[in-house]
C-alpha cells in the first residue's frame, strides 16, 4: 500500500527543504540582553527611571528573523530601543532558518522603586525547575509571593509586585506549575489559608510572570497553612498541557481541561468536601489530596496521559473513607484504585517519577514544616511486580524534600531531612546518594557556608537538583534558600541564594531627622528590629539577633542616636514582650531595666512607643494603659489615658507620636478598635511630655471613622509644631493647632466591593499617612504621602500643597499586594520606605 505525503511535506519538498529537516527542526533558544545606561546585561528584566530608555538586544545575532510586541517595540530589527511611560512587557519572537519559533519576554519596570536589602527572611516553600529550559527556576513563598531566577544577574525577580491592595490574601502561593511544552507559561494557585469556602485563585502568565490573568477556583488553598511545602499540588499534563489537576486541601482532587478556566471535581476518586466543622475539628490545618504525578516520559503528544498517581493525606483518607494514601488511575482520572503501601497513616510530601518508570516516594509522619518524623524513602517499581525497596529511614526526623536525577543504579538522589536543627558532625540536613539510594552522605551539615551560619537546618521541606547541572543543588529552609554548585565534592560549599528575594514582614518603620547616622529603623516579624545604614547592604545593627518580632521603634528628634524599641522575644516558656534602648544610633543596645505594665504579657504588633527626648519614652503596650518614663526605663508611671476594651480579639492600642518641634507634646490616637465597634476614633493630646493627656474635642466633632489598628494611622509634620495628620481608614484629617480643630481632606474614599459596612471596605480609603522632606519651592513645609484610594484607584498618593492636590506616587507595577506600613525620608524629597505584603522594605525616589 502506497502512503500519501501530506500537503505540508510536499510544499516543503518543493521549496527545497528536506522532510528530514522539517521533522527535526527545533526552536532556537533566545539569550536575552538589555542595555540600560550604556551597559549590556544578560537579563530579561530592567527597571528604568521615569523618562528613561533601554535597548533590547537578544541573541542570536544572525540566521533568522525577529518580530516584536509590547513596550513600544516595532518592526523586525533585532535591537529595539524603548522608552515606556509605565511598566510593560516586550515579547521577542525569533524564527530560525528552518521555521521554528521561540519567544522571550522582557519585563520592564518604570520608576526607581527598589528593595532595601535584607536577604531572605521568610519561608520559601517550593522550588520549581522547568524541565527543558536551562536556568528557568521559580520560587514560591508562604506569605511573600513568588520569584523567578534570573541567571544573567544571579538574582531573583519578584513576579507579584503588580498585585493590588485587594490581592494581599493571594500573596500566599500554595503551588506553582510550569507548562513543559511552553517555557513562557507559568501557573500559580494562591490563597493564604484554607477553609470550606471557595477562596483560591489560579493565576496564569504567558510571559514568565511578567503579567497575569486569574480565574477564581471552586475550592480554597492554604499557602500559609501547615504542610505548605507539600506537593506541587498543581500539575500540568505533559502530553496535553491544557489539562491541569489540583490536589485541594478540603475538597478532593480537581481537573481542568481548558488551561484552568473551568474545573470539575474528580469524583471517581472521591466527591467528599470537608465542611467548616470538619475543618475546625482538624484544627484548620487540613492536608487533603497532596499532589499528583503523571506516569509518562513523553510530552506534547496531544493525547491525555492515561496513568496517574495521587497522594492522599491521612485526614482526607479518613474523611472520604478511602483505602490507602496512594491511588492509581489508568484511564486519565475517571476511575481510581488504591495502591498498597509499606507505610500507612503517613503523609507523602513528594513523589518523583524517573524515566525508567520508577517512583520515588517520601513517607513522613507529620505534614511539616519541620516534621519530627519518623520517615521513610522508598522506590516503587510498578512494572516489576509492584515492588517496594526501602532506600532510607529515620526515626528521629522527618523527610521533606526529594529530587532525583537519572535512573536506576546511577540515579543521584537528594533528600531533605526536616525537623533537625543545628550544625554538627553526624547531623543530617541534606543527604545525597549517587548510586540509586544504596549509599548516602551528608552534604550540608558541617560544610562551608557563605555567609558562615549554622541557621540553615530545619524546615528542609524542598530540595531540587538542577536538571541541567547535577552539581547544583538547592534547598529551602525557614529563612530562604541555600545553594551549592559543587555537590559532587567531598566538602560542598554553600551560598545563601537570596539576592533579590525579600520576604520579611514589616510591622513598622521609623525615619530619623536628616543627617542622622542611619537611614531608617525596620521593625519586622520573626527577624526583629534592624537599623539600616546602607540600602544596598544587609543591616547588622539590631538589639536582638535571634528570633524576635520588632513591634515599634522611635528616636529622639533632637538626638537621634537615642533609640527605644518595643520587641518580642522567644523564651523557653513562650513569647515575651521586651524593650531595648541604644544611645549610639544602634551600634550597641541594652534592655530597659524595667518594663511598663502590660508590656511583657501583651505582645501584639499594635504595641508601640514614642520618644519625646533622650531617656524619655511613652509606651503603649497592646490592650493596656500607656506608661511613661523619664529615666530611661528605670521606672514607669501609668498615664491617665482610658483603658481600651478589647473587641473580638482585634489588636488594639493607642498609636503614639511625639511632636518633633515641642518635646512636651505627645499625641495618642485611638482608632476605635475594629470596623464594627461603632466607637468613633479620637485623639488625645499631652502637653507635659506624655504624663497626662486630654481628649481633643475637635477630633470627636470631626467624627473620625472607627477602624482597626492596621487600617489607620497618625503622623506629625516634623517641621511645624502641632501639625497633625490622621488616616482613619476611610478618609484623611488635618489639624494645624495640636488637634484642637480638624479639617477633612477631600479626594479619598474606600472601595467597598459590595461588602457590608460592618465588615469594612474591600480596600481602605486611607490607611497610612507619612510626611517627609518638602519639594523645593513648595507652599507647604512637608511632602504628604497617603496610602489610599482616589477616584477608585488605590496607590501611594503625594501632595506638595498640604492636601489641596494629589498625584500618584507609585504605579501599577509597584503595588506589592498592598502596603501595611510607610515612612518618609526627611532628607530626600520623593523617597518613602514601605512594607508590602511580606515583601520586605521597598523604597522610591
Amino acid at each position: 500500500m502506497r502512503l500519501r505525503s501530506s500537503p505540508l511535506l510536499l510544499a516543503l519538498a518543493a521549496a527545497g527543504v528536506s522532510t528530514a529537516m522539517a521533522q527535526t527542526c527545533t526552536p532556537t533558544p533566545i539569550k536575552p540582553f538589555v542595555n540600560v545606561g550604556g551597559s549590556w546585561s544578560a537579563t530579561a528584566s530592567a527597571t528604568l527611571k521615569t523618562g528613561g530608555s533601554a535597548v533590547l538586544g537578544p541573541q542570536p545575532v544572525s540566521g533568522g528573523s525577529w518580530s516584536w510586541s509590547g513596550c513600544g517595540t516595532v518592526g523586525a530589527s533585532r535591537e529595539q530601543t524603548i522608552q515606556p511611560a509605565a511598566a510593560c512587557t516586550a515579547t521577542a519572537t525569533y524564527t530560525n532558518a528552518c521555521g521554528a519559533k521561540s519567544q522571550q519576554a522582557f519585563s520592564i519596570k518604570v520608576g526607581t522603586w527598589a528593595s532595601a536589602k535584607f536577604g531572605g527572611g521568610g519561608y520559601v516553600t517550593g522550588l520549581v525547575f522547568h524541565p527543558s529550559a536551562r536556568d528557568l527556576l521559580y520560587a514560591r513563598t508562604d506569605v511573600g509571593g513568588a520569584y523567578r531566577w534570573d541567571a544573567g544577574s544571579s538574582s531573583w525577580i519578584p513576579i507579584n509586585d503588580g498585585f493590588t491592595a485587594a490581592e494581599g490574601f493571594h500573596h500566599g502561593v500554595e503551588s506553582i506549575a510550569l507548562d513543559p511544552t511552553n517555557d513562557q507559561r507559568v501557573y500559580m494557585v494562591t490563597g493564604m489559608s484554607a477553609s470550606a469556602d471557595a477562596t483560591a485563585r489560579l493565576y496564569v502568565s504567558n510571559n514568565r510572570g511578567g503579567s497575569w490573568t486569574f480565574f477564581n477556583l471552586p475550592f480554597s488553598a492554604g499557602g500559609n497553612n501547615n504542610g505548605r511545602a507539600i506537593g506541587e499540588r498543581l500539575s500540568v499534563d505533559p502530553n496535553n498541557p491544557s489539562i491541569l489537576f489540583y490536589g485541594s486541601r478540603t475538597a478532593g482532587l480537581w481537573r481542568s481541561g481548558d488551561s484552568g478556566r473551568t474545573w470539575a471535581q474528580v469524583s471517581g476518586l472521591s466527591s467528599t468536601k470537608l465542611t467548616a466543622d470538619q475543618i475546625n475539628n482538624l484544627g484548620g490545618q487540613v492536608m487533603g489530596v497532596e499532589h499528583l504525578v503523571f506516569d509518562t516520559s513523553t510530552k506534547g503528544s496531544g493525547t491525555p496521559t492515561r496513568t496517574l498517581w495521587a497522594a492522599i493525606a491521612p485526614d482526607y483518607v479518613n474523611a472520604a473513607g478511602l483505602g490507602s494514601n496512594l491511588y492509581k488511575s489508568v484511564d486519565g482520572g475517571a476511575t481510581w484504585a488504591p495502591v498498597a503501601t509499606p507505610v500507612s497513616g503517613f503523609h507523602i510530601p513528594h513523589i518523583v517519577r524517573t524515566a525508567d518508570g520508577a517512583l520515588y516516594l517520601l513517607f513522613t509522619k507529620g505534614a511539616g514544616p519541620g516534621d519530627a518524623g519518623p520517615a521513610r524513602l522508598y522506590r516503587y517499581d510498578a512494572s516489576n511486580g509492584n515492588t517496594w525497596t526501602l532506600l532510607n529511614s529515620n526515626d528521629g526526623a522527618g523527610y521533606g524534600g526529594l529530587s532525583v536525577l537519572g535512573t536506576g543504579a546511577t540515579a543521584r538522589i537528594a533528600l531533605g531531612v526536616s525537623g533537625t536543627w543545628g550544625n554538627y558532625s553526624g547531623q543530617q540536613v541534606v543527604q545525597l546518594s549517587d548510586d540509586g539510594g544504596r549509599n548516602w552522605r551528608e552534604i550540608a551539615a558541617t560544610m562551608p557556608h557563605t555567609p558562615a551560619s549554622d541557621g540553615f537546618s530545619g524546615w528542609i521541606d524542598d530540595v531540587e537538583i538542577d536538571p541541567f547541572n547535577r552539581d547544583r543543588v538547592l534547598h529551602v529552609f525557614g529563612g530562604g534558600i541555600w545553594e551549592t554548585r559543587n555537590a559532587s565534592s567531598s566538602t560542598p560549599s554553600w551560598n545563601f541564594a537570596v539576592n533579590g528575594l525579600e520576604e520579611t514582614c514589616t510591622l513598622s518603620l521609623a525615619t530619623p531627622p536628616a543627617g542622622a547616622s542611619y537611614t531608617f529603623i525596620n521593625n519586622s516579624g520573626d527577624v526583629g528590629t534592624w537599623v539600616h545604614t546602607d540600602l544596598g547592604t544587609t543591616p547588622t545593627l539590631s538589639p536582638y539577633k535571634q528570633w524576635s518580632n520588632g513591634n515599634s521603634a522611635d528616636m529622639a528628634w533632637s538626638d537621634p542616636n537615642y533609640i527605644a524599641n518595643a520587641n518580642v522575644t522567644s523564651t523557653a516558656s513562650g513569647h515575651v514582650g521586651t524593650g531595648y534602648w541604644s544611645g549610639d544610633g544602634g551600634r550597641s543596645w541594652a534592655p530597659f531595666a524595667r518594663l511598663p505594665a502590660g508590656a511583657a504579657a501583651n505582645i501584639n504588633q499594635a504595641s508601640n512607643l514614642a520618644v519625646p527626648a533622650r531617656n524619655r519614652v511613652v509606651w503603649a503596650p497592646a490592650d493596656s494603659v500607656p506608661s511613661y518614663t523619664t529615666d530611661n526605663g528605670n521606672s514607669w508611671t501609668a498615664t491617665n489615658l482610658p483603658a481600651l476594651t478589647v473587641v473580638g480579639g482585634v489588636p488594639r492600642s493607642y498609636r503614639l507620636v511625639a511632636d518633633r518641634r515641642n518635646a512636651n507634646k505627645v499625641y495618642a490616637y485611638d482608632s476605635g478598635g475594629a470596623w464594627w465597634t461603632y466607637t468613633p476614633a479620637k485623639v488625645y493630646v499631652s502637653t507635659d511630655g506624655g504624663r497626662t493627656f486630654a481628649l481633643s474635642q475637635g477630633s470627636v466633632a470631626a467624627n473620625m471613622r472607627f477602624a482597626p489598628w492596621g487600617a489607620s494611622s497618625m503622623a506629625v509634620n516634623p517641621n511645624a509644631e502641632g501639625d497633625l495628620w490622621v488616616a482613619d481608614g476611610l478618609a484623611v484629617y488635618h489639624s494645624l493647632d495640636s488637634g484642637a480643630n480638624w479639617t477633612k481632606v477631600g479626594a479619598f474614599a474606600p472601595i467597598w466591593g459590595g461588602r457590608q459596612d460592618w465588615l469594612g471596605p474591600e480596600v481602605a480609603g486611607a490607611s497610612i499617612v507619612a510626611l517627609g522632606k518638602a519639594k523645593p519651592g513648595s507652599s507647604y513645609s512637608a511632602a504628604v504621602y497617603v496610602v489610599g484610594v482616589i477616584n477608585g484607584v488605590w496607590g501611594v498618593w503625594r501632595s506638595d500643597d498640604a492636601g489641596a492636590t494629589w498625584v500618584r506616587h507609585n504605579d501599577d507595577a509597584h503595588q506589592y499586594a498592598g502596603l501595611g506600613v510607610m515612612a518618609a525620608d526627611q532628607g530626600l524629597y520623593g523617597r518613602i520606605y514601605a512594607g508590602g505584603s511580606c515583601r520586605g522594605v521597598v523604597y522610591s525616589n
